[in-house]
Parts: C-alpha cells; structure tokens; sequence
C-alpha cells in the first residue's frame, strides 16, 4: 500500500497589483477580517472627501496590513511580538519588540506585486 501523502500547507497568496482595486480583491479573497476596516478607512480618507491625495498613504498602509495577515506565520509572530511587547515590564523588551514589528512593516511596504 502506497504511503499516505500529508495534505500541503496552504501557500502564501502573492501581492496583487498595487491598485485599491486589487489589494480590496486580495484582502477579500486571503484576509477577510480585514475588509470591515479597509473600506471604512477608504470611505473616510478618500472616497468621501474626493481627495486621491491621501491615496499612496493609504496604499502603504494596507499594502502591508495585507502583506502581514495573508501569511498566518507572520501574523501570529507580529501579534506575538506585540503581546511581549505588552506584557514585559522590560523596557528595552519592549522596544526590540515593537523594532521588529517595525522592520516586518517597513518590508511588507517595500514586496513587490506578485511576491
């Protein structure tokens, strides 16, 4: 009898193009909890005002709240550093915490469509 073959871990959804259209699409289809807050933040910040100023702080934003969450590794360890964060009573814990969840988001802005 053949060995039993262990279902695949799910893969990491690649970056849509980075237009509000498409990252709405993604974060609809990989990271639904999203969604109730992207579209009040879109209403707010640029549908209700007329104003695309706002628009490529936006893009930055949620390109890497989605980045984050469509990968459940990276989330749970960003949830996890924010909770040591916290809970330490250690300052410079704290800090290296809060550092690390700074460099995840600066490099989840910088991904490219498709990776």
């Amino acid at each position: 009898m053949p060995a039993r073959i262990a279902e695949p871990t799910p893969a990491v959804p690649p970056m849509p193009e980075r237009t509000p259209k498409a990252l709405r699409e993604a974060i609809a289809e990989h990271a639904p909890q999203l969604l109730p807050d992207f579209d009040e933040h879109w209403k707010w910040a640029i549908a209700d005002t007329y104003d695309i100023g706002p628009l490529p702080a936006f893009m930055a934003r949620w390109w890497a709240e989605y980045a984050i969450a469509r990968d459940p590794e990276l989330d749970a360890h960003v949830a996890d550093l924010y909770h040591r964060a916290a809970e330490t009573t250690d300052c410079a814990v704290a800090k290296a915490c809060i550092e690390e969840v700074s460099d995840i988001r600066y490099g989840a802005r910088e991904l490219a469509p498709g990776r």
